[in-house]
C-alpha cells in the first residue's frame, strides 16, 4: 500500500546541516510519492487497469498503489476509480489528468418544454444545426433520410441496413455512427444513429445513444442534461 504525499517543504539553504555539507540518511521512513506530471488510462480490466504515468506503463490491481502515489480503488471495463494525492475520480479508457488534478469540468444543456408538452431544442450534428426532440423511448438518435441528405451523411454507403419499428409501422433504415452531436455545451463523439427511409420523423429524435451518456434531471418545464465525466 502506498503512502500519501505529506505537505513538507525542505528549504535546504536555511538548514544548518546543508550549509555544513552534512548529509543525513534516515532509514525506515516512508518514501514520499513522486510528483506526477501526467497520468492516462490505457487499458481496463476487471479489478485491474493499465495506466501510463509520465510515459511509463504500470499495471495496477485493485488496492495497489504506484511509487508515485497513484492508487487504484476499483476498475472494470467501463472505467476506473483512481486516487491521486488524496482525490478520487472516475476515468474512462484514454482519459487523462495533468499535474493540477482538477476535477473534469461538468458541461450541461437546458431544454425547455414547448407548447405541446415536448422537450425540443436546437442542436448540431457534425457541426450543422438541427431541430431536436428529446425521446427517451427511441433506442438511438434517429432522423429521416431527408434530414440525413441535408446533413450530407453517407448513410447508404457506410450504413448498415436494418428494420425499424416506428409509430406508423415497420420501415427500413440504416444504422450509422455520427462523428459529433452537440446539445448546449455538451459535445459527444461517435454517437450511434438511425436513418429512417422517408420523410419522418420531421425532427431529429434525441434518443438513448446520446441520453444514456449524460445525466438527466427533469424539473417541471425544464430538462437539464449534464456530462457524467
Amino acid at each position: 500500500m502506498g503512502y500519501r504525499r505529506r505537505s513538507v517543504i525542505v528549504r535546504r539553504r536555511r538548514c544548518p546541516w546543508a550549509a555544513a555539507g552534512l548529509v543525513v540518511l534516515v532509514l525506515g521512513w516512508p518514501q514520499a510519492p513522486l510528483a506526477v506530471e501526467k497520468l492516462r488510462v490505457v487499458a481496463l480490466f476487471s479489478d485491474k487497469a493499465m495506466v501510463e504515468i509520465d510515459g511509463k506503463n504500470r499495471l495496477l490491481r485493485k488496492g495497489q498503489a504506484t511509487p508515485e502515489g497513484v492508487l487504484l480503488i476499483s476498475a472494470d471495463t467501463r472505467g476506473a476509480v483512481i486516487e491521486v494525492d488524496g482525490k478520487r475520480e472516475t476515468y474512462r479508457l484514454g482519459s487523462h489528468v495533468s499535474s493540477s488534478y482538477r476535477k473534469p469540468e461538468i458541461r450541461l444543456a437546458k431544454i425547455w418544454r414547448d407548447h405541446t408538452g415536448s422537450f425540443t431544442t436546437v442542436g448540431a450534428i457534425n457541426g450543422r444545426t438541427v431541430n431536436m426532440l428529446v425521446d427517451t423511448g427511441a433506442t438511438s438518435v434517429a432522423m429521416s433520410e431527408v434530414e440525413a441528405k441535408r446533413l450530407g451523411l453517407p448513410y447508404r454507403l457506410k450504413g448498415r441496413k436494418i428494420g425499424v419499428s416506428t409509430a406508423s409501422g415497420y420501415s427500413r433504415g440504416y444504422q450509422i455512427t455520427l462523428d459529433r452531436v452537440r446539445v448546449g455545451d455538451i459535445l459527444l463523439r461517435n454517437v450511434g444513429a438511425t436513418v429512417v427511409e422517408g420523410a419522418s420523423p420531421r425532427e431529429v429524435l434525441l434518443g438513448m445513444t446520446f441520453l444514456q451518456r449524460v445525466q438527466i434531471e427533469n424539473s417541471g418545464n425544464v430538462m437539464v442534461l449534464r456530462t457524467k465525466y
